[in-house]
């Protein structure tokens, strides 16, 4: 495998888990943001409340995306299987 290959397969690794991993962590970024302008608009100082909302928006988003993330994944893994005797040379 050349370097031009390998790069292009690394960069293309990056984008793929880039955009599966992408909107978990928009989401969890913007109730974490949302929780902390509440608590500082009330005052409250409990570091452990921001925990079950940034949980439960994680696991909405993988409930929501969950099949588009898993057949993107399939699609990377299984041209990365075809192409495998490609890179063999």
């Amino acid at each position: 495998m050349d370097a031009d290959r390998a790069i292009f397969l690394l960069q293309k690794l990056m984008w793929t888990a880039a955009l599966l991993a992408g909107p978990v962590l928009v989401a969890t970024l913007v109730v974490g943001v949302l929780v902390s302008i509440l608590q500082v608009a009330t005052q409250i100082q409990e570091s452990t409340l921001a925990y079950v909302p940034k949980l439960i928006a994680a696991a909405l988003m993988l409930m929501l995306l969950g099949g588009w993330m898993l057949g993107t994944l399939t699609q990377f893994a299984t041209t990365l299987y075809q192409n495998l005797p490609a890179f063999a040379s």
